[in-house]
């Protein structure tokens, strides 16, 4: 056996790894043991390492901002655990949902969350009244730190779900006074803050009470919570399910770990400790910004400039000028939009090294134009919720293959495989699935759905691609009927259930169209009963129920709808033809 193959436990039979000979030099193939006996301690760690450097800042779109320091966070978050713990009496493995924007309060809540022994889930701040409840209720949250922005919604959500316990943030929360002050001030003015009427705890006093009884008792923190091991779910990532049922990722500390070290091997030739400064545009409740942006860069001890919002895409400008930003990840929505703006053509940010792109296909022509404005290569990642998120990436220090998703990271096993699960030949298309220590442990109470995703300890992704004889992998297609809008998985079940309420649908399939500014739009199809249904009726019914990027951005009325012998609905029918 050479050094390009591996055992897959068939001693007949192996997978071969040709990708190891496109590795650059003196690149790691397999990742060590891990440093870490849990993320707990890996943030800790980092914070007494760097101190009092900076870990994170928020610059909002006029360009006032404000930092954490690595000691700040560490303190902050260890006042947030004892309030869980002593307060909303969280016991280990108890879920708290978090649901912000990206803010200063975010590193802190996540870190007090794991402090305190719970499992992390992640909630998108845009979603309906539904999405929340389904959520909430899948993942039994005890507790909900939501941004008061959105806490108009917790008067229906709160009483259908098991949530005893709700924190609310404020996004001046751990600024100084005056800025902290004036941005309140401004959003109650403008009356942004909506009221409710639920009991709630603002996330400053929930702090107070936890620094409270950490003077109170003067215990050694190491003693007082409960030890979290590599084996103990750390979050969960909530993904959709070809059956529009959202599903609870399972994520390990051992899951996220591993991606991290994955990447502090391929970036290992660009990594400045101390020293890089990235911009997060992304959220950081989406998986590829969580293990991205915010634990990988803790650990390497850069400093993340958050951005509230990245829509418009001049919400950017001001952090471009006030920082020497010298990473960035994102979509392709992102680098296209920042490519039309002046501003960023005219005088692009000169400290750029290293620009992450991932979420979504990355389309040749933005890498290109990109290339032609930084001087910087756009380095195209893939993976899912189900592997934490990395699995392939176009690895830093060899130019990157436009169209190209990379290769694997190291320790990761890739195939492409046909219906039986048989791999097929380099070049040929097949379902690509994967092996390796960051891959999920399963769905949150699911059994069956974990079954049919995970064989043998392989990792089904529904995604179809080709790998070439060199080892580097491409996207062909997708098995599954998913759509991505500016990186957003969207499931088309879960809008035709929605789109299906409507008493004058007759019938309805929903497909993803190619677009410009997000990768794929929504576009709808529906038979209707009566002419009186219009695109409005059908889109104002789908912004009460779903998240903005579902609501569908057309709708076609037929006549009829393309089936099967059996009445079952042809998608691919209806799909714009290439």
């Amino acid at each position: 056996m050479n050094e390009n193959q591996v055992s897959n436990g068939n001693a007949n039979s192996y997978d071969t790894r040709p990708w190891l000979s496109s590795y650059p030099a003196n690149m790691l193939t397999e990742i060590p043991a891990l440093r870490n006996t849990s993320l707990v301690q890996f943030y800790e760690e980092a914070c007494r390492k760097f101190d009092l450097r900076t870990a994170t800042t928020v610059c909002l779109d006029n360009g006032l901002h404000a930092s954490l320091s690595f000691r700040d966070v560490r303190t902050l978050s260890e006042q947030f655990a004892r309030y869980l713990k002593d307060h909303a009496g969280v016991r280990k493995g108890d879920r708290v949902a978090l649901q912000m924007p990206n803010c200063l309060a975010y590193s802190v809540a996540v870190f007090g969350v794991l402090k305190a022994g719970g499992i992390v889930v992640n909630t998108n701040p845009l979603y309906t009244e539904r999405e929340m409840i389904h959520q909430f209720s899948d993942s039994g949250s005890s507790v909900l730190v939501i941004m008061d922005l959105f806490q108009d919604k917790l008067e229906k959500v709160i009483p259908q779900t098991a949530i005893k316990n709700v924190v609310t943030v404020s996004m001046g929360d751990l600024m100084p006074m005056a800025k902290s002050l004036l941005i309140k001030t401004v959003l109650r003015l403008k009356k942004k803050v909506p009221s409710t009427n639920v009991t709630t705890t603002p996330f400053s006093v929930a702090l107070s009470l936890g620094a409270a009884v950490g003077a109170r008792r003067k215990v050694d923190s190491e003693h007082e919570f409960p030890e979290s091991t590599l084996e103990d779910v750390a979050l969960l990532q909530y993904t959709g399910g070809t059956t529009g049922v959202s599903k609870g990722v399972m994520l390990t500390h051992a899951n996220i770990l591993s991606n991290i070290q994955q990447m502090e091997i391929l970036t290992a030739a660009a990594v400045k400790p101390g020293e890089d400064v990235v911009m997060t545009a992304l959220p950081l409740y989406h998986i590829f910004a969580f293990t991205v942006n915010l634990m990988f860069f803790l650990g390497i001890g850069g400093q993340n400039i958050l951005i509230p919002s990245p829509r418009p895409i001049s919400n950017l400008r001001k952090a471009f000028e006030k920082f020497p930003i010298s990473w960035m990840s994102g979509v392709n929505t992102i680098y296209n939009a920042l490519l039309n703006e002046p501003w960023f053509i005219q005088n692009p940010p000169k400290s750029l090294r290293i620009i992450v792109g991932g979420g979504a296909a990355m389309l040749k022509p933005t890498c290109e134009r990109w290339k032609k404005a930084t001087g910087t290569y756009i380095l195209e990642a893939y993976g899912l919720s189900e592997s934490s998120p990395g699995l392939t990436m176009n690895p830093y220090g060899i130019e990157p293959r436009y169209e190209s998703i990379g290769m694997p990271w190291p320790g990761t096993l890739l195939r492409c495989v046909d219906d039986n699960g048989n791999p097929v030949a380099p070049g040929e298309p097949g379902e690509i699935i994967a092996k390796g220590p960051q891959v999920m442990k399963g769905y949150w109470n699911r059994p069956q759905d974990t079954a049919k995703t995970l064989k043998d300890g392989w990792l089904y992704t529904g995604d179809v691609g080709v790998m070439e004889p060199n080892g580097y992998f491409r996207i062909v297609d997708r098995k599954k009927d998913m759509i991505i809008v500016s990186g957003f998985n969207v499931y088309p079940n879960e809008i035709e259930g929605v789109i299906a309420e409507l008493p004058d649908v007759l019938e309805v399939a929903v497909v993803g169209v190619p677009d410009e500014k997000s990768g794929e739009a929504v576009r709808a199809f529906v038979v209707r009963k009566s002419e009186s249904l219009t695109e409005e009726h059908i889109k104002e019914h789908c912004r009460k129920a779903l998240t903005a990027y579902k609501v569908p951005r057309n709708v076609e009325f037929r006549t009829e709808l393309p089936k099967t012998p059996i009445g079952k609905i042809l998608r691919r029918e209806l799909r714009p033809k290439v």
